[in-house]
């Protein structure tokens, strides 16, 4: 746990004033409770852990609970109205934003996204259903995303659509081409 915990300080540049680090601090608790198999131990954990997540939920309007499974650096950007289903699994480098909805699609219908590394979610974004997205994706704000998205892309609109991320000296080449057609 301490060792995560050293990690997302650093993620969060060392600024005990940023709510996603609280969030992540209630987090990193909550897995922490589940090393202890005595009920008799992890009992008083868990009202802890319960009181601390909801007190944050109101607190920054982040919830994330302990049964996500993040990936190293995971970093919440912007707090407020971010919500998390408790199956999803992020991996590497995730960076989240305000107002995201990530989880599963429908009422009773299992089977929530799995996120990839380096992936950036935009401000309002909603990532709905038993998707994949891949690694090097970035989501649009406020794209509501209901299918795959394969690596190196970019997701936007409502629906969302998907367009082919091009590497950055392609996209000066194409400014260069048509700033000299003009």
């Amino acid at each position: 746990m301490f060792d995560n915990l050293r990690e997302d300080w650093i993620t969060y540049d060392r600024d005990l004033w940023r709510q996603g680090l609280w969030a992540m601090a209630v987090y990193r608790f909550g897995r922490w409770r589940y090393r202890f198999k005595h009920r008799i131990v992890r009992a008083p954990l868990s009202l802890i852990y319960k009181v601390l997540f909801k007190f944050i939920q109101i607190l920054t309007g982040i919830e994330l609970p302990c049964e996500t499974i993040l990936g190293h650096r995971f970093r919440i950007d912007h707090f407020g109205g971010i919500i998390i289903s408790g199956d999803v699994e992020f991996g590497d480098d995730v960076v989240i934003r305000n107002g995201v909805t990530i989880g599963l699609r429908r009422t009773g219908v299992r089977g929530s996204p799995k996120i990839g590394n380096r992936v950036d979610v935009g401000a309002g974004a909603k990532i709905l259903g038993s998707i994949t997205i891949g690694d090097d994706t970035a989501i649009g704000a406020n794209a509501v995303v209901l299918d795959d998205v394969p690596p190196n892309s970019i997701a936007i609109g409502i629906p969302a659509r998907i367009i082919p991320r091009r590497p950055a000296g392609a996209l000066r080449v194409a400014e260069n081409i048509q700033r000299l057609s003009q």
